[in-house]
This record gives structure tokens, sequence and C-alpha cells, in this order.
């Protein structure tokens, strides 16, 4: 860890607690320079000397503008005792530990805020202000109320398409406060341009989360933190997707292509492939608020329990209804080429619709996504149509909790579970099959230390245990188009710690030609409701 940062925040906050309870009491109007030494309390303090209003506090939560926000402060400060020339302004804004020092050592008397009423500013200042506050109102509107996200992917095909610009509600279950409050205005986790990390990590706060107006409800659009984005491959390519199957696909190729090989000795291969993977593309980590930003249907609550039969979600025993739009794949056979591009357009099929084709006896054979209705439609467009079968992912490590096991190797995306979803305040018997399915929410999302010994015992925190009790709940999320989604089923729980937003509704969508076949504007979805 850099510790040069940390020096210069803690000999900043140093500078202010001691500096501002002599200038408090340069100030005629104010009689408590005691504030001026208590942390936090001080920024009161400090916007009572400077004549500025207190929702300025707020402003300090907010990632980037909380930098900009200090330097406006300081710069304030220095005004307020007569400090005005460019020099001056300057070094408070630049270099604020020489400014307060300077302030506290002499004798300037403080003189009040600028007074512009008979001055007319410049051109320049007055331009710079306006950008300075609309950064710092949308910002502010950006974290507490909506977000805009992109579609980037087919996973919620159907119900929300590759090319929709989202806004996200915050203020559904409340607007998360970051955890990385120094990061730059508007970027999400990266510069334009490159992978260069647009915040700094060495300076973190505790999870805060301000009180919505309901909570997460089944069939939601979430939007969340990828739980398993914290640690990222440092590629374009490869950054948003699963950090921990990519390394078990490389630690099953250094087993030879073996699965079962692999799973004998998971940590030795993944090991293996962890050194190899920080060397090249390199490996970063990220904290919650800075993972990448999924999308997907919350099908179950906590403390339900989750099953895929036959292709169809079960919520504790009984069917679920599926969401308008669901879709599947399906092998289409079709006669010729001609025969294909007419069912193709006359049902309105994209690009992204299409997974492939094949020469057969028949003619030719593709995969197509469809709706159920699309389905039925085109049967008598074609020649033959049968469902995918995703049996051929059994035994391969890809469901979760990708472990090998007789049990879970039986599992793949449309035959699936039972799996129970973690509530906070339920306790579950530490078994060998709980181990297997909760030891990340234990470890990683809940941060507590998991040792199994080799007597059978095991040890949370340095206590042997029997068993668990939750600290947080628990949601799944699955995507619409359900073959084509990486979800729960391959990478388990969302914490409600990683929960951004309800996706709300659809400002503005568009298709490209690359995906889409033609580059138009969805007219029919602008400004509509996410269903």
């Amino acid at each position: 860890m850099n510790l040069i940062p940390w020096i210069l925040l803690a000999l900043a906050l140093l500078m202010q607690l001691w500096s501002l309870p002599t200038l408090i009491r340069r100030q005629s109007t104010s009689n408590a320079a005691w504030m001026g030494a208590v942390p936090g309390l001080h920024f009161w303090a400090w916007l009572k000397v400077i004549e500025r209003p207190w929702y300025w506090l707020f402003f300090l939560l907010i990632p980037g503008i909380n930098l900009l926000m200090l330097t406006i402060m300081h710069v304030e400060l220095g005004l307020v005792f007569g400090r005005r020339s460019v020099k001056d302004q300057w070094i408070m804004g630049a270099l604020p530990w020489w400014g307060l020092w300077e302030l506290q050592t002499a004798s300037d008397p403080w003189v009040g805020k600028r007074d512009w009423s008979n001055t007319r500013k410049s051109t320049v200042r007055e331009w710079s202000e306006a950008l300075i506050w609309a950064t710092v109102v949308a910002s502010s509107l950006r974290l507490l109320t909506f977000e805009p996200f992109t579609i980037p992917t087919p996973s919620m095909e159907g119900s929300m398409l590759v090319g929709d610009y989202l806004l996200v509600s915050k203020t559904a279950y409340g607007p998360k406060l970051p955890r990385t409050p120094f990061s730059m205005p508007f970027v999400h986790n990266a510069l334009p341009g490159g992978l260069t990390p647009s915040y700094t990590s060495w300076f973190s706060l505790p999870d805060m989360r301000l009180p919505g107006w309901r909570k997460v409800e089944r069939n939601d659009a979430v939007v969340f933190s990828f739980p398993h984005g914290d640690t990222v491959y440092v590629d374009p390519q490869l950054v948003g997707h699963d950090y921990y199957a990519l390394l078990r696909r490389e630690g099953i190729k250094l087993a030879g292509g073996d699965v079962q090989k692999f799973a004998l000795e998971p940590e030795r291969y993944l090991a293996q492939a962890r050194k190899s993977a920080a060397k090249k593309p390199g490996l970063r980590a990220r904290p919650i608020d800075k993972m990448e930003n999924y999308v997907k249907r919350c099908v179950a609550l906590p403390g339900e329990t989750v099953e895929v039969i036959d292709g169809d979600l079960h919520i504790d025993g009984q069917p679920a209804d599926n969401p308008a739009g669901l879709q599947k794949e399906y092998r289409v056979v079709f006669q010729n080429q001609i025969q294909f591009q007419q069912a193709f357009q006359r049902l309105g099929l994209t690009n992204i619709d299409l997974g492939g084709g094949t020469a057969v006896p028949e003619g030719i054979a593709v995969v197509l996504a469809l709706t159920e209705e699309r389905a039925e439609a085109i049967v008598p467009l074609c020649e033959e149509v049968t469902a995918m079968s995703m049996a051929h992912r059994k035994g391969r490590l890809d469901m979760f909790p990708n472990v090998w096991n007789e049990e879970f190797n039986e599992w793949e995306p449309d035959n699936y579970g039972p799996i129970t979803l973690p509530k906070r305040g339920e306790t579950i018997p530490l078994n060998r099959r709980n181990l297997d399915v909760y030891r990340r929410w234990i470890t990683a999302y809940e941060d507590h230390s998991l040792e199994e010994r080799p007597d059978g015992t095991v040890w949370i925190d340095g206590e042997q245990a029997e068993e668990f009790t939750f600290g947080m709940d628990g949601y799944w999320m699955m995507g619409d188009n359900r073959h084509r989604s990486a979800d729960s089923r391959m990478w388990g729980f969302v914490p409600e710690n990683h929960i951004v937003g309800c996706a709300s509704f659809i400002w503005f969508s568009k298709q490209n030609e690359a995906q889409h076949g033609q580059s138009n504007i969805r007219w029919d979805r602008i400004m509509t409701k996410v269903k």
C-alpha cells in the first residue's frame, strides 16, 4: 500500500484541526472555537467561518466532488482572511498544508467572503464557477437519484435489448454511499481510453445506504455490482468477465483439460493460473462500488429455495411466473437460405438472436434465441424446431458452487438446484454441502475467516462452529435470455450491499449494424418503462 496519500491526508486533517480554532477566534461573529478542533465537526465550523451553507457538508461525501469541495473550501478560507491574489488562491487550493500554516501563524483579520455586487466577474471566472457547480449538482443527482446505464450484452434480450439506454433509480432501494469517495466524477472505474483506475483505493468508507422507499421485489430488473468482480484481468476483452471462471478455465488447461484431475488439487492449479495471470495481462482488485455493473432480473428473494426443472424456474417447490419476453435457444432447420431469410425478416429477428448455423442434409440448421411466442410462430416457416439441450454443461464446474461433487456435477442451466438463499438472521448447519455452497458468502461477502481442520471441525473467526447465522440478505439474479446469460446459476448469490438500484425506464434505444444488421433508432422504446 502506498503510504504517501495517507500521510498527506492525515497531515491536511491535522493542519485543519490545528489552525481552525485560531481562525474561528478571529471571526467576531463566532465564539465556538472548540468546534474547529473536533474531527468531522470542524467542517461545520469551517463553513460558518467562510459563510457558506451547511449543505456543502453533503458534497464532501460524493466521489470526486469531495476533492473539489475541499479545494474550494481551502480557497474560500484564504479569501475570508484577505488572501485574494492569484498566488494566494493557488497556494490555498494546491498546497493547503502550506496555506493553512501561513494563515494560522499570521495575524490576518477576518474580512468576510468576497462581495461581487459592485464588481463584474471575468468571463473565465463565470464559466469556471458555472462548470464547477454544474459538476457538483449533476454528480449529486447521479449518486442519489438516477444514473444512466447501457445494455451491452444480450443476456436480458426479450425485455431489455442491446442498445437500450436506461435510467437506474437509486431512490427505490436507497442510494448507496460510495466506499471510495475519492474518484473522478462521471466515470465508473476506469479513465476513458484505457484501464487506468479512475479512483484511489487508499481511502475507503464503510458500507452505508440511505433509506429507500421499498425493498427489492421479485421480477425487479436490478442493477448490481458483479459479486465476482472484486478482482479483474487487466485486459480490455476480459475485464468485465467472471474472474474466478476465467481462472478456473486456465487451471483446467494446466491440468491437461481434465476437469476431474483439476478438482483433485484445485488450489495447486489455481495458484499456477493466478501467478501466470498476475504477470500477463495483470490482475487488479476492485472495491464493491467500482466493480462492473450488471443488470439481471431478481427471481428469488432471501430465504427462498431456487430450483430449475427442465428449464422452468421453481421457487420453494412451486413453478414461478416467467417474465414477459423470456427467451431460450432453439435449433431451427430451414430448407434453404431463402426460407431462413424470410422467417428472419418476418419475425423481426436480428443478428443478436442468431447463435450460428451449419449445413445439414435437410438444408441449414441455425441456433436462435426465441421467446415462446416466436418459437410457435416460426413453426410454419421452417422444417423443424427443437429446444436446445444444456446437458453438455454438466460436470464442467460451470455451475455454482463450481465444486466437483456428485450432486453438483448433474447441474446445468435447465436443471439446477435446489439451493437456498441467505437471509439475515437465519442459521444453517456447517455440513459438507453448506460449506461448499456458502464458503464464499461467509469469507468474501461477510468477511469472516473460515478454517476446516483435519479432524473435521470448522472454525470461524478462530472459534469452533457447528452452524452459521447470516448477517446479510442474498438475492438470486437471472437473465431473461436464459440460455445466453451468465447469472446466479454460474456465480451464485448477490449480497444486499452489492445492490445499486432498480432499472426504471428506457430513455433512448438504438440498433447498430454490427449486432443487429442495421443502424437505426428504436422510436417505440424511447421513454418506456422497463418491464
